[in-house]
């Protein structure tokens, strides 16, 4: 079933006018899982004091696996990795190369303080961002995340392309999103992800698709696709970092 998401208005998330440029960083080095925590939380204290601009952060962890606050041990199934709990909603996922997460630091205060709308824009921005590699992502009723449909492995049989894990501080979101565009898909056989036992349900990545994008590839059509989504103001970009 198509998620009720899908019906919400999710046109009020542009930024208030006159508001400072969204900053985008992109990492070309793995980040640590700990150290990404740490600069997130120190940089939403700043965005939340009015200190520093909103943020989009494009990276990539070594492999790894994060639990978040509905997570379960017994999903936990070979840790060869090392695992870490994880302020953000939701259950058990892996990130590792080949992977893009995008950790995404906007003030819900100043856009549109609605939690709900604010998934089904992250969403919204994951499915367009597909579309750019003619992939159609969809939403599903009782499982965040974007799914693509697998005819080809039987009849109503899903793969999770992405996944979407969130948390908020004084309305500053944080954490964000994973696009699989070409990780090791082994690696989620050790977990349960995201608790979906369904044996119709598995994982899949843009490689696994047929698509030869690389990360740059995925950057642009985040970049194209955020500004359809929360407002095409300027972005500031830095320095890859």
């Amino acid at each position: 079933m198509v998620n009720s998401r899908q019906s919400l208005d999710l046109s009020a998330f542009a930024p208030a006018p006159g508001g400072a440029a969204v900053e985008w960083r992109i990492s070309d080095a793995a980040i640590p899982y700990p150290e990404a925590v740490e600069a997130m939380e120190a940089r939403v204290a700043e965005i939340a004091a009015g200190h520093a601009p909103e943020l989009v952060w494009l990276l990539e962890h070594p492999s790894l696996y994060t639990s978040g606050t509905s997570g379960k041990a017994a999903d936990l199934l070979d840790p060869g990795f090392p695992v870490f709990a994880s302020g953000r909603g939701g259950q058990l996922t892996y990130h590792g190369p080949g992977q893009r997460v995008a950790y995404v630091m906007l003030d819900l205060k100043r856009r549109r303080p609605d939690v709900r709308a604010y998934v089904a824009s992250l969403e919204q921005w994951v499915i367009r961002t597909l579309a750019a590699f003619n992939v159609r992502g969809e939403r599903r009723e009782d499982r965040v995340g974007v799914w693509v449909a697998r005819p080809d492995k039987g009849t109503g049989f899903e793969d999770k392309i992405a996944a979407i894990g969130v948390r908020l501080r004084r309305w500053v979101s944080f954490h964000g999103i994973s696009i699989n565009v070409e990780p090791d898909l082994s690696h989620f056989a050790a977990i349960v992800p995201c608790g979906v036992t369904d044996p119709r349900y598995g994982v899949t990545s843009l490689a696994d698709l047929g698509h030869t994008a690389t990360s740059t590839d995925v950057d642009i059509a985040l970049r194209q696709a955020f500004e359809e989504v929360f407002g095409a103001e300027h972005l500031r970009l830095p320095e890859a970092i």
